[in-house]
C-alpha cells in the first residue's frame, strides 16, 4: 500500500520535471511547429499544441497496459500519477491560466497567482527562443522571471 502511494506521488512529482524538459527542449525545440499554436491567438476550440496531451496520454495508457499485462503495481500506480498530473495540468494550465473553460476561481494572491503570473511571462515572448518559465505546477518567482526576460531581450538579436 505505501509502496503504491510512493509510485503514484513519485510519478506525479516526476512529471513536473518531464513537463519542464519537454516544454523547454522539445516544444521550444524540434516540435515548435506544434507548440507555436499555443503562443498565437487561438482559432477555434483546439490548437495543434493539444497533440502533446495526446502524447502524454499515450504514455499513461502504455504504463497502464504494462501494469495490467505484468500485474506489477508499480506500473499501474505510476500511470495513475501521470494521469493525475495531466488532470492537474488541464485544470491549472487550460482552465485557470488560459481560461479555455470556466473555473470559478480567480487567483488574487499566493501560489496560484504566482503560477498564473509566471506562465503569462512565458507568453510575453512569441518566438521559439528567448522565453522564460517552462514549468507548469512549480512556478518560479515572477519578479525574477521578469528580470530574466528583460535581460534576454537585451541580448537577443
Amino acid at each position: 500500500m505505501i509502496a503504491n502511494l510512493l509510485w503514484f506521488f513519485g510519478a506525479l512529482a516526476a512529471m513536473e520535471g518531464v513537463a519542464w524538459a519537454t516544454h523547454r527542449y522539445v516544444m521550444h525545440g524540434p516540435l515548435w511547429s506544434w507548440h507555436r499554436s499555443h503562443h498565437e491567438p487561438r482559432r477555434g476550440v483546439f490548437e495543434l499544441n493539444d497533440l502533446f496531451a495526446v502524447v502524454f496520454a499515450g504514455l499513461a495508457i502504455g504504463l497502464f497496459a504494462v501494469g495490467a499485462a505484468t500485474r506489477i503495481d508499480a506500473f499501474t500506480f505510476s500511470a495513475a500519477g501521470v494521469t493525475a498530473y495531466g488532470a492537474l495540468y488541464a485544470l491549472v494550465h487550460d482552465g485557470l491560466v488560459h481560461r479555455r473553460f470556466w473555473l470559478p476561481l480567480k487567483p488574487r494572491r499566493g501560489y496560484l497567482l504566482r503560477l498564473v503570473q509566471a506562465h503569462h511571462l512565458h507568453h510575453l515572448h512569441h518566438e521559439r527562443l528567448g522565453a522564460v518559465s517552462f514549468g507548469f505546477l512549480v512556478p518560479l518567482d515572477p519578479r525574477r522571471l521578469a528580470e530574466k526576460l528583460k535581460r534576454q531581450r537585451e541580448t537577443l538579436p
